[in-house]
C-alpha cells in the first residue's frame, strides 16, 4: 500500500473508533512500529488533530471534533457501500472506485464478514475499449473542456460534433454522454460505443443558464404501450425481475398471463422477441399485428433468394 492511501486509511480508521493502539495498525498495514510512529507526525503536521494514549489500552485517536457523527453511516451501511462498489467496479470507471473502495475498507472492521454478497456482470471486451472513452470524458466534465468526436448514428453515417460535456450516464448495459452539442446548438445524448476520434479541446465552458431546466426535461421516459402476454413458466422468474409478481396470473396449465408495459418502439419489440416462443402477446391487437410484421421482416432476412 503506497504511503498516501495508508495515511487515508489511518484518518479513516480513527474516524470510525476511539483509539486505536500501534500494534493493531502494524499488522493491518504489515510495517513496523517506526513506521506508524512516522505516519502519526506525518498526520499531525498537516493539522489533523491526532493525539496519543499511554498505557495498556494505549494507542492513537482523533479528536472528536473532528469526527463525523456515526450515527450518519452504521458499519452496515458501509459494508453495503462496499458491496455495490466491489460489483460496480466492473462497469465503472476502475481506478477511482478502487481508491473509494480502498478508503471504505479502512473504516469497516477488519473482522466484518465479506463476500455475503456477490454481484457479477458480463465481463464483455468491449467493456475495456470503452472504458478509455469513459476516462476521456470524465476528464473533460472535471476540467470543463469541450470535446470533439466523430459520432456514427445507427445507419454509418458520420458527423463531427463538438459538445459541452456536462455527465455520463449508464443506462441498463449502455453508457452515454450528455452535452451541449455546438453543431446542433441544443442537448444531445451521445451512445459512447459510437463516439470515434475523441479529443479534449483547449477550449473551456461555463455551464449553460438553462441546464438545471434541460435535466428535469431530459428524466422522460419512452412512452409505454399496456401488453398482454401468454408466457411460458420458464421464463416467468424474469417476469418477477423486471415487472414483479402481480404482473402475472394463473391461464392454464401450460402457460401464464403476463401483463406489461413496453415501450412503444422498437426496443419493445426486441425486448419480447428476445423470450422466442416462450411468449405470445394476445393483446392489444394492433401491437400484436406491429409485432408480426417486425418479427416477418426479420424472418425476410433469411428466406430471400438474395440473402447471403
Amino acid at each position: 500500500m503506497e504511503k498516501v492511501e495508508r495515511l487515508i486509511s489511518i484518518i479513516m480508521i480513527l474516524l470510525k473508533k476511539d483509539v486505536v493502539s500501534t500494534k493493531e495498525f502494524t499488522q493491518l498495514f504489515n510495517v513496523s512500529k517506526r513506521t506508524i510512529l512516522r505516519d502519526m507526525e506525518t498526520l499531525s503536521l498537516s493539522n489533523i488533530p491526532i493525539y496519543s494514549v499511554n498505557g495498556v489500552h494505549g494507542g492513537y485517536g482523533i479528536m472528536d471534533e473532528y469526527k463525523v457523527d456515526k450515527r450518519l453511516l452504521s458499519s452496515s451501511d458501509l459494508e453495503n457501500i462496499l458491496t455495490a462498489l466491489g460489483g460496480l467496479e466492473q462497469i465503472l470507471i476502475s481506478e477511482g472506485v478502487e481508491m473509494t473502495i480502498k478508503k471504505i475498507e479502512a473504516m469497516v472492521s477488519p473482522l466484518a464478514p465479506k463476500g455475503s454478497i456477490q454481484l457479477s456482470f458480463y465481463d464483455w471486451e468491449g467493456r475495456s475499449e470503452i472504458r478509455q472513452t469513459l476516462k476521456t470524458c470524465q476528464e473533460a466534465i472535471l476540467k470543463r473542456r469541450v470535446v470533439s468526436f466523430d459520432y456514427i448514428d445507427k445507419n454509418g453515417t458520420a458527423t463531427k460534433r463538438t459538445v459541452e460535456p456536462y455527465q455520463l450516464h449508464f443506462s441498463e448495459t449502455s453508457w452515454y454522454l450528455k452535452g451541449f452539442c455546438l453543431q446542433r446548438m441544443g442537448y444531445r445524448t451521445f451512445k459512447l460505443s459510437r463516439i470515434e476520434h475523441l479529443n479534449i479541446n483547449e477550449q473551456t465552458f461555463s455551464p449553460r443558464d438553462d441546464l438545471l431546466e434541460h435535466e428535469q426535461e431530459a428524466n422522460y421516459q419512452p412512452e409505454l404501450v399496456s401488453v398482454k402476454a401468454l408466457i411460458s413458466p420458464v421464463i416467468k422468474d424474469q417476469f418477477i425481475e423486471r415487472y414483479a409478481r402481480k404482473s402475472i396470473e394463473y391461464y392454464s396449465s401450460d402457460y401464464l398471463l403476463a401483463t406489461i408495459h413496453v415501450p412503444q418502439n422498437s426496443n419493445g419489440f426486441q425486448f419480447l422477441a428476445s423470450f422466442g416462443t416462450n411468449l405470445k402477446i394476445v393483446e392489444p391487437k394492433t401491437y400484436v399485428e406491429e409485432f408480426r410484421d417486425y418479427l416477418n421482416k426479420m424472418v425476410e432476412k433469411y428466406t430471400s433468394k438474395g440473402s447471403h
